[in-house]
């Protein structure tokens, strides 16, 4: 439970902060119906980054105490305050030429006019982290040093052409230029755009690792990127804003209010953290050997779907399950698998 305890503590505070927003701008009522409200997006918010929970355990279970402390503290700023508050007004003030100042005031006062100005470019906004995370998921398939097969031969076989030099990167471009077919020709410069900074942006943090590997040539470019250094909490931070993505433009769905849509996702960003702590400490990943494959499954169809909001409304309770379902998968293979061995032994 200690995992959770500041998690608790800081939900709490955050709840408080709700009704009184809610009470000093209409009462008891709306105080009531505030704090509702950020329970629901803070439930909405550990659903949909479950995946990214588990993704998170699998690079951070090869960093040091500093590191990790690192990532659950300045981190966590970054998570809370920068991707779910400052990068969606950032969205509005570069594409409304306003300052962030006119644009928080602007959320103040007319949320719906905030709330138009911010979705109307959800198109961008997905193909970016789309194409991000399905490079984390393709990277993943085509591994071909990978031992843990959870689909047997055929996630086998996927492994091997893993050998072919930038697979991964050339059916992630295929997947781009086919998501252009489902924005109308206006749009679509502007979405290749986002798509291929999604990409740049994937790359330039590996490329990160290979400056690294010139000082640590023992290891490989990509472990250290994943392992503890700042390229590696570059990378997280990266994949946890591709993952809020969706969730900061489907809270908006469910209410206008900014302050309060912060609170419910930073509630929610605060226990995948703790989260996964968790898994790390308690070795979940060594327990459950799919568990990890399961996550990756899970953000390869968050990816395709965030590129099929292109063109298709697939709400955010459709995403959260699919990617609850693949975890919930993972862990009965995991779970049967143990039993089998058990048998034999």
């Amino acid at each position: 439970m200690h995992h959770f305890r500041f998690s608790i503590i800081f939900s709490i505070l955050a709840l408080s902060i709700a009704g009184w927003w809610g009470f000093s701008n209409g009462g008891v009522a709306l105080a009531l119906s505030m704090i509702w409200l950020a329970l629901v997006l803070s439930v909405m918010e550990v659903s949909l980054s479950f995946d990214n929970a588990v993704v998170n355990a699998s690079i951070l279970k090869d960093w040091d105490e500093w590191w990790r402390m690192l990532f659950l503290t300045v981190g966590m700023i970054v998570a809370v305050f920068g991707m779910r508050l400052l990068f969606p007004l950032v969205i509005v003030a570069f594409t409304a030429d306003m300052s962030i100042l006119g644009v928080w005031n602007l959320a103040i006062s007319d949320p719906n006019a905030y709330s138009a100005a911010l979705t109307s470019h959800h198109g961008e906004v997905s193909v970016f982290g789309g194409m991000f995370l399905l490079m984390v998921f393709l990277n993943f398939i085509f591994d071909n040093e990978k031992d843990i097969h959870w689909l047997g031969t055929l996630e086998e076989k996927l492994g091997v052409l893993g050998r072919v030099e930038s697979i991964s990167l050339f059916i992630a471009l295929l997947t781009l230029m086919f998501s252009l077919s489902l924005v109308e020709d206006a749009e679509k410069l502007t979405i290749l755009t986002a798509g291929i900074w999604g990409l740049i942006v994937y790359v330039g943090v590996n490329m990160i690792g290979s400056l690294i590997e010139h000082e640590k040539p023992e290891s490989s470019a990509v472990d250290l990127v994943k392992k503890g250094s700042i390229g590696g909490f570059i990378y997280l931070e990266v994949l946890d804003a591709s993952f809020s993505f969706d969730g900061v433009i489907g809270a908006f769905a469910i209410t206008k209010d900014i302050v309060v849509i912060m609170i419910g996702l930073g509630i929610g960003a605060m226990f995948v953290r703790s989260m996964t702590i968790y898994l790390v400490e308690k070795e979940t990943l060594s327990e459950y050997r799919y568990l990890e494959h399961g996550a990756h499954y899970a953000i390869g169809i968050l990816a395709i779907i965030m590129l099929l909001s292109l063109k298709f409304h697939i709400s955010e309770v459709v995403t959260g399950f699919i990617g609850i379902l693949f975890i919930a998968l993972s862990v009965w293979s995991s779970v049967k698998f143990n039993r089998a061995e058990k048998l034999k032994s």
